[in-house]
């Protein structure tokens, strides 16, 4: 059309070449004169005579019509794009004909478009009729309101037959666009008849036949879990607990995976209670932490039952996984639980290990605390809690008392650079309870990185930082209450040793292999150090013809080479066990289809500097459909985990990052569907988690109960651009530079935000930064509209924001921001502002209680300063002052309005209450670029915040450096931490 992007035709057979059929193509056109031309492209089989061509107004399909409330919407009435075409060449159609054109030459573009009004919100059900001759499941892309999700449509019995499959979805009053699409992650090819479209009316739990009264909801609620494959939350059949269940098993590789505890290792009975009225038995098989233990036959039948099944449990995180392994009927899982779960941790990782924190322990022999302090460049800043201990002569040490038992430590520390920078390896004491147990192995070959950004390993260009890194040894079986102590005798040879924390675990003994697997070591894996690359690629390969899972045994097996997985499991006998040791920068795993487990062994990289051109991930690529990935020990690689385009459905659990040069994670551009949950994440050299929506939106993924600690560079957090993405029930603390602890933002040129973006139930410690590109204060939580508005709903709700090191909350910039609500927020304690507002647009703030603020709370707009926030004095709440924001809706000029509709005036100065003093008034927000004003001294003293002011003030001084990075892919994908021009930095941005 007029020279635009061409889209497919097709054209059905017809009796011979003297019969003559017609295809129809509904097209808007603007009033005035076009060329149509139809031509015989590269990716088409041409062949066929051309007779005539008519151009009529439609009767409907235009896009042009009002919307209707139905309930039915025939699919050659919608709008129609990319090839989609009305045809009526089968029987058993409704209306007038039936919509095809789902081809694979249009692939990407093929799509349907209803537009549907609403009359009362609530749960829809919505109904599409279709034919699926192909005699496989194909999968479509259903977008309502711009949210997508994927749905999957069995097999007809032939293309004369039609059928029908039902998304259950929220929907408010108003008019919606509901699209079918063969995406670019489908595999189409079914014709569609209509569209029904009616409001779910759940069945009333007293009726008689109905499943029974529901029981109370518990932890092993199905709707709670993790789901992919197309199983989805419905409310449809009465009785279930909590508020749904579990349905769409029709397809294989539908699934649900649960996530518990367990407090000793030992067989369980799983207890699933689901309903089954498909008129046959459901086998779904059973996966236990990525290993195979059986199928559970749910019985076709009436109501609610429970069916039993022993699986294996180990102490601490466990998966357990129902999953449809070929298309059958339907079944509604409830619930599934374990009989004796242990507790999961309320926020943040349940981890495996107890940390103890250096400085909290006892000093030996004349060692001295470092800190606080958080001066970007000193030690203390880079370590947890901004101390650590400092051992500079033999005899000197720190001692910390177990309050659990364990049998295993990994210490994080810092010894001196060598000059070279190629870094030195020393001994450090261990003792439990004076008698010495182990040498722990120190070395700084992955620590210490100098220069500007991306940072070197070359001591001369100055300027030191990345000064942790972390060492694990056994120590043998020690009980609580006993005292262990690191000490720096005379033979450990480093000048010094700061030692941060020590993380304290038992270490279960070693797992088995599965029936069956095969082992890298049969086809010449080694740990003598040679290349065992190869052999993993052959035992990868035998695996998956016999359908076997891929076994790495107890040892450390190095490759110099990524290796390639799709399809296949990859087991170990635990990360304290089974190792696969990268060499010279290169190393790990790269996913290149679905069907992917890697579970329960370490990838110890050797990657000592950044370099995004030549350097790898620890794990890479598109996941596909059905992933898993649980219990790996990732470290001194450039990336944890760099998850791309294409992945659908992954899960990624019980992961422990350590001492990266890039990101923990990055959940890369086209990616679905996937949960990083129950994940440590620390010293990393970029993002600790990262949502990074490149050219397409990351859309529907979440990290959820995850602690990032101590990332060196940028944000514990970061979702940048993207579609309903969501981080929650996670602990961020101790953000170094440029970063603050969660980041919502626009920056590096994201698909814009869609969709509700949730942040939810997250604590924030000693988090925000300077940024000195921009010689900037950033907050703890920061929503930052700079290439893009952010004008879609940002839900912030019960958030914890402790000590933060600038601004509690701020949202910035020079763009729009609308939608934002803030409900439930607590922030104690904030170098600057407890809140900063410096951007055009409008917010809601309930319930949101700011102390221990070094300015209080401001609004700044970049043409209008004004605020009016309420402050409650000392005397009305018994203890230091607190800002509150009720329901306070935020305008870029005329002021301040809160639910009563009462107007702050526009004003010059903001309500600034200082510590444990009554409200006072002071100095808006300062404009970008700008150091904070100056404060009285706090009234209440506490170390690590005195450490946090005197840092932030010594660092606002420092002068700017190079842009810290955004990249941490490929090379082909680095991507420059740059900052957008913008008037009053006073850095300079950098690619």
């Amino acid at each position: 059309m007029d020279g635009g992007s061409p889209q497919q035709v097709t054209l059905p057979a017809t009796d011979s070449w003297d019969a003559w059929a017609t295809a129809t193509i509904r097209v808007t056109l603007t009033a005035g004169s076009h060329s149509v031309a139809y031509s015989y492209g590269t990716g088409d089989n041409g062949n066929a005579n051309l007779d005539y061509l008519d151009v009529t107004s439609a009767d409907g399909g235009t896009g042009t019509s009002e919307p209707s409330t139905g309930p039915l919407f025939e699919a050659e009435d919608a709008t129609l794009a990319g090839g989609a075409v009305v045809h009526d060449d089968h029987t058993g159609f409704t209306g007038s004909g039936f919509v095809g054109g789902f081809t694979d030459g249009n692939k990407g573009n093929a799509a349907v478009s209803f537009e549907v009004a609403i009359d009362a919100a609530g749960d829809h059900d919505l109904a599409l009729r279709y034919a699926n001759g192909t005699g496989s499941t194909r999968t479509f892309t259903l977008t309502v309101d711009g949210v997508s999700r994927q749905v999957s449509l069995p097999a007809t019995a032939s293309w004369d037959s039609w059928a029908t499959v039902t998304q259950s979805i929220s929907l408010d009053a108003g008019d919606h666009t509901v699209t079918y699409a063969y995406g670019t992650a489908d595999n189409g090819n079914a014709n569609l008849d209509s569209l029904t479209v009616t409001a779910t009316e759940p069945t009333d739990p007293g009726d008689p036949g109905d499943p029974g009264n529901p029981p109370a909801a518990g932890s092993g609620e199905a709707e709670d879990a993790f789901l992919s494959g197309g199983t989805e939350v419905a409310t449809t059949i009465g009785g279930f607990a909590g508020t749904g269940y579990v349905h769409g098993f029709q397809s294989d590789g539908a699934r649900v995976v649960r996530t518990l505890a367990a407090d000793a290792a030992g067989a369980q009975d799983l207890t699933v209670r689901f309903a089954n009225t498909s008129g046959a038995t459901r086998d779904l098989a059973v996966v236990v932490n990525g290993r195979s233990t059986g199928t559970l036959a749910l019985a076709n039948g009436s109501g609610w039952q429970d069916a039993t099944v022993a699986v294996a449990l180990r102490a601490g995180l466990n998966t357990v996984q129902l999953r449809a392994t070929a298309a059958g009927g339907d079944v509604a899982v409830d619930s599934l639980t374990a009989e004796d779960e242990g507790t999961l941790a309320s926020r943040g990782a349940t981890r495996p290990y107890t940390e103890y924190e250096a400085e909290d322990g006892a000093l030996v022999g004349g060692a001295t605390v470092l800190g606080p302090d958080r001066t970007y460049g000193t030690v203390a800043a880079e370590a947890s809690g901004r101390e650590a201990v400092h051992l500079g002569a033999p005899g000197q040490g720190v001692s910390v008392t177990l309050t659990q038992p364990a049998n295993a430590i990994t210490v994080r520390y810092s010894i001196p650079d060598t000059s070279d920078g190629a870094g030195q390896t020393a001994p450090l004491a261990v003792y439990a309870d004076g008698t010495k147990v182990a040498d722990l192995s120190t070395t700084s070959v992955y620590s210490w990185v100098y220069g500007a950004y991306p940072y070197t390993n070359v001591p001369s260009q100055g300027s030191p930082h990345h000064y942790f890194d972390e060492a694990r040894v056994r120590v043998g079986d020690l009980a609580a209450g006993t005292v262990l102590t690191l000490r720096k005798d005379a033979d450990d040879t480093a000048g010094s040793y700061d030692i941060d924390l020590v993380d304290a675990e038992t270490v279960p003994t070693a797992a088995t292999a599965p029936a069956g697997a095969v082992s890298i070591t049969s086809y010449g894996a080694a740990t003598d150090g040679s290349d065992s690359a190869p052999a993993i690629d052959a035992a990868i390969s035998a695996a998956k013809a016999q359908g076997s899972p891929v076994w790495i045994p107890q040892g450390t097996f190095t490759v110099s080479r990524r290796i390639d997985v799709a399809g296949v499991t990859v087991l170990g006998a635990g990360p304290w066990y089974s190792a696969i040791r990268g060499k010279d920068g290169k190393g790990g795993f790269f996913a290149t289809g679905s069907d992917v487990t890697l579970a329960d062994f370490a990838i110890l990289g050797d990657v000592r500097y950044r370099d995004d051109q030549n350097f790898d991930a620890a794990l890479e690529g598109n996941f596909g459909s059905g992933s898993l990935v649980q219990n790996l020990w990732i470290e001194h690689t450039k990336v944890g985990a760099w998850v791309d385009s294409g992945t659908r459905g992954l899960l990624m659990t019980g992961l422990r990052i350590r001492d990266t040069f890039a990101d923990g994670v990055n959940l890369h551009a086209d990616v679905q569907d996937t949960r990083v949950e129950q994940s440590t994440v620390r010293n990393t050299g970029d993002d600790g988690l990262a949502m990074f929506s490149e050219g397409s939106p990351v859309t529907r993924s979440a990290f959820v109960s995850d602690t990032v600690q101590a990332p060196m560079l940028a944000n514990g957090v970061g979702i940048y651009g993207g579609a309903s993405n969501a981080v929650t029930d996670t602990v961020v603390a101790d953000t170094v530079t440029a970063s603050a602890g969660i980041a919502v933002s626009t920056r590096f040129s994201p698909v814009p935000f869609s969709g509700t973006t949730t942040v939810a139930r997250d604590t924030l410690t000693r988090t925000g930064g300077y940024e000195p590109n921009w010689a900037s204060q950033l907050g703890a939580l920061w929503i930052y509209a700079d290439t893009a508005d952010i004008t879609t709903p940002v839900r912030v709700t019960d958030i914890r924001i402790d000590d933060s090191t600038y601004q509690g909350v701020l949202i910035s910039y020079a763009r729009t921001v609308t939608g934002a609500a803030f409900d439930g927020v607590t922030i104690d304690g904030s170098g600057t502002y407890g809140i900063e507002l410096n951007a055009q647009g409008s917010a809601s703030f309930t319930d949101v209680a700011v102390s221990g603020s070094g300015s209080g709370v401001s609004t700044t707009s970049p043409a209008t300063r004004w605020c009016g926030a309420r402050a409650t004095p000392a005397s009305e709440t018994g203890r230091a002052s607190r800002v509150r924001a009720p329901r306070r809706t935020v305008a870029p000029s005329g002021g301040a309005t809160d639910t009563l509709g009462s107007a702050a005036p526009p004003c010059p100065v903001s309500l600034s209450p200082g510590r444990g003093s009554g409200p006072g008034t002071g100095g808006c927000a300062p404009r970008r670029g700008r150091r904070a004003p100056a404060r009285a001294a706090p009234t209440r003293a506490r170390a690590r915040r005195r450490g946090r002011r005197r840092g932030a003030r010594r660092h606002a001084r420092r002068p700017s450096r190079g842009s810290p990075s955004r990249s941490s892919g490929p090379a082909r994908r680095a991507r420059a931490r740059g900052a957008a021009p913008r008037p009053r930095a006073r850095g300079r941005a950098r690619t």
